[in-house]
């Protein structure tokens, strides 16, 4: 079989791309797969349809190429300013157009995303209280929300206002204290007003997810937690080309809805070469807080399932209760709330387990 190289695809490509439209921008090319970006002015992204179809056929002729996916992202010149009304400088105003020339979060050690096949889940909730688990075990800790669409750590992490940016221009995260020990968060909520839609086409939310990574002073940090919006869309296929991930954890019900969907998370990181860590059961099961009788309302017991038929480690049980809810609505997660509690145990245990395997990819810092 021929070897498939970036020059290869770069010449199959040249009489593809009109310049006037677009210009061909990261290619990214693992054995037989090819994944190829074609920057190209964001408001004309849905009429250019069909030039993004030609590419990925234009790849698919490659000799060797056994899968290709092409995406439409915004310009590099230009990419979606992160805009802060009032307050400080504009976070974002001056960061723009570093964005393509900035390393992604190049101190932090370990990038993990939790993720999930479906929305509702508790996806967000358990990033939360997984990154609080990290803070309290003493590791230099830092939480993105990557949920454009849906940001709700600014809420679950009890911190408001708007972001300024330093000397550099970087937009510096706010910090919540965990227990003695401070927790760098940063999301798209702190950049819209509370309630307004974020309504952007794929290629806004490509760039940014990519500033939300580049253009933040995340600094030193042993783990960053990345809560992906559901689902397996631009912004999980952006994550998984652009950032180095050392893996991924997946979040599910016991329902076989909600597990069918999980799969199919879990495959998408197994095709773009992302380890899965394994399987979260969220709401597995309830016991009753008057008479300690236990229900398992949605089922119990299928991610485990899931988990072994998938030969991915099963990281634990989440119960349904209503103090991980409401810790969680009052800003503060159950993990920084009580440590004592029985939820609290279960989060923890769940990032000792992903600090035990997590790989030695990048030296200590």
């Amino acid at each position: 079989m021929s070897q498939v190289t970036k020059e290869k695809v770069q010449e199959a490509l040249a009489q593809v791309i009109d310049p006037a439209l677009g210009r061909l921008g990261d290619i990214t090319v693992d054995g037989d797969t090819v994944y190829a970006a074609i920057e190209v002015d964001p408001a004309k992204g849905a009429a250019l349809e069909p030039m993004r179809q030609a590419v990925q056929a234009a790849i698919e002729a490659v000799p060797g190429v056994r899968m290709a996916q092409a995406i439409l992202t915004a310009e590099r010149k230009s990419p979606p300013p992160l805009a802060v009304k009032g307050g400080g400088r504009p976070a974002g105003g001056g960061v723009s157009h570093k964005i393509s020339s900035r390393p992604v979060a190049p101190q932090v050690r370990f990038i993990i995303a939790v993720a999930s096949g479906k929305g509702g889940v508790g996806k967000s909730t358990v990033a939360a209280n997984l990154a609080a688990a990290f803070a309290r075990l003493g590791k230099r800790t830092g939480l993105l929300d990557a949920d454009i669409y849906g940001a709700s750590q600014p809420i679950m992490m009890g911190l408001s206002g708007r972001p300024q940016t330093n000397d550099d221009d970087m937009i510096v995260p706010p910090v919540c204290d965990i227990a003695g020990h401070p927790l760098k968060v940063m999301s798209m909520g702190f950049f819209v007003e509370r309630g307004a839609p974020v309504i952007w086409r794929g290629p806004m939310v490509h760039s940014a997810i990519q500033q939300l990574f580049r253009d933040v002073d995340w600094g030193a940090l042993d783990v960053l937690v990345v809560d992906l919006p559901p689902g397996t869309g631009d912004a999980q296929l952006s994550l998984a080309q652009y950032v180095p991930l050392a893996g991924a954890v997946i979040v599910s019900t016991p329902q076989d809805v909600a597990l069918s969907e999980a799969e199919k998370g879990l495959r998408m990181f197994e095709k773009t070469n992302v380890p899965v860590f394994g399987i979260v059961e969220n709401m597995s099961y309830h016991n009753c807080e008057s008479c300690g009788h236990r229900e398992d309302i949605f089922g119990h017991g299928g991610a485990r399932a899931a988990a072994a038929r998938l030969n991915v480690p099963f990281l634990g049980e989440i119960p349904l209760i209503a103090a991980i809810r409401a810790q969680g609505d009052a800003g503060v997660p159950i993990v920084a709330a009580d440590a004592a509690h029985p939820a609290s145990d279960v989060f923890m245990n769940i990032a000792a387990r992903l600090w035990a395997v997590l790989p030695e990819k990048k030296a200590a810092v």
